[in-house]
This record gives C-alpha cells, sequence and structure tokens, in this order.
C-alpha cells in the first residue's frame, strides 16, 4: 500500500473542517484494521483499533469460550463505550475499528446461540448495553467490509496470530449470518456502505482505494455542508 502516493491525491489541506466519525464494520479476518490504517493516515484521522493487544481475557476466550464468553464481550464492551466517549469528546475526525454495535447484534448472540453464554448473562450483558444507549451517538458512516466465511479462515491464517490459531471455520459461519442479518438493519441506525473484499482488492489495487478513499470524502464534504449550510 502506498500511502505517501494517497496523501498526495488527499491532502489533509483539502479535508473538510466538520469533525466525521467512521466505523469499520466486519467479521474477524476481513481486514479492518488495515482500511482503519489507511484511511486514519491518508486523512489524518485519530484511530482506535479494537483491543487485541494486552487483551487480558482473549487467550483464555479462544481456549474456552464458554467459560469466558461472559468477560470478554463486558470487556470490550467496555473498551468500546471509552473509544466513543473518546471520539465524540474530542476535537477531530475519527475512525474505528470495529463498532460498539457489533458486540450487542453479532457476538454476543452468536455466543449465546451457540450455548456459549447462558440466559442469564446473556440478558445481563444485554440490559448494560441498553443502559449505555442513551450516551451513545452513531457513527456518521458505517463501511461494512465483507468476505466468504472460508476467507475470512484464510486469512486468520496468513496473519498467525496465536490467540486465534483455534478459531474454527463453523464460528465464522455463525459471525456471517449474524452480519446478514445485521446490515439489512444497520441503515436506520446510521448510513452504510457495504464492499466485498473478495471482488475489490483494497490491500494492493491503487485504484481501488482511491476510489474508497473518494468515496469517504463525499460522505465527509455532505456533512460539513449540512453543518455551515
Amino acid at each position: 500500500m502506498d500511502l505517501r502516493s494517497l496523501k498526495r491525491q488527499f491532502p489533509k489541506k483539502d479535508q473538510p473542517a466538520t469533525p466525521f466519525y467512521l466505523s469499520i464494520a466486519g467479521n474477524i479476518g476481513v481486514g479492518k484494521s488495515m482500511i482503519t490504517t489507511m484511511l486514519g493516515e491518508v486523512f489524518g484521522w485519530r484511530m482506535f483499533f479494537e483491543p487485541v493487544i494486552n487483551n487480558p481475557y482473549l487467550d483464555d476466550y479462544y481456549r474456552d469460550m464458554q467459560r469466558w464468553s461472559f468477560h470478554l464481550q463486558v470487556y470490550f464492551l467496555s473498551k468500546r463505550f471509552e473509544v466513543q466517549r473518546q471520539i465524540l469528546t474530542q476535537p477531530g475526525s475519527a475512525v474505528q475499528d470495529r463498532t460498539i454495535y457489533e458486540d450487542v447484534e453479532i457476538f454476543a448472540p452468536t455466543l449465546h446461540r451457540r450455548g456459549c453464554m447462558d440466559d442469564r448473562d446473556y440478558e445481563n450483558y444485554r440490559e448494560i448495553f441498553r443502559n449505555m444507549t442513551a450516551f451513545l451517538q452513531p457513527p456518521d458512516l458505517i463501511l461494512y467490509l465483507k468476505c466468504r466465511p472460508e476467507t475470512a479462515l484464510d486469512r486468520i491464517r496468513q496473519r498467525a496470530r496465536s490467540c486465534e490459531s483455534e478459531i474454527p471455520l463453523e464460528f465464522l459461519q455463525d459471525l456471517d449470518a449474524a452480519y446478514n442479518d445485521w446490515i439489512e438493519r444497520a441503515p436506520a441506525l446510521c448510513p452504510v456502505r457495504i464492499l466485498d473484499t473478495e471482488q475489490i482488492n483494497l490491500r494492493d489495487d491503487p485504484s481501488a482505494q482511491a476510489e474508497l478513499l473518494g468515496i469517504i470524502r463525499e460522505f465527509h464534504l455532505e456533512k460539513h455542508e449540512k453543518a455551515v449550510g
């Protein structure tokens, strides 16, 4: 990825002054962190990544989902709520790797259906989220990256994080089904743009990268024009 070339095409001085809040959604392994980095570096936005490094529960979770799923989901919910507070209270635009809504719409329900979270913990978790919703502001745009679960598993294996080495394909398939259901309802929350990462090579194709950056800039410009007009 040639970030210097992309920065020349999209100079920071041309960015609208109105802050913009973008979230990148998608299954494990789809490429959210890569796109978050590209957008943050090119546009000069603050970047917020999913708390994987130094996560106190992740290794235990992947070894025993039934034992640790509730603990992990509460941890993620807390961290993403903290990120939302930082995004909304600090100046400037921001791009976020995974939304807080995916925790309650994708991961917790999937773990519950798979028997990894019992009814009591699941209802407790959802109640925590409901109590947070009054303090949440949706993103200006959700960029949903999609791929087949089999492709996601290949990408997970290529990046070779030790904690992810035992993720089964069936789990990714269940998450994919939950995403397909949620993404149809997500536009009620905020605008959504869907990109099939198997059809569009955002890692290596400069034209695809520039097209995506142009799309994001148009959304940002539209928000700015509404704010000042």
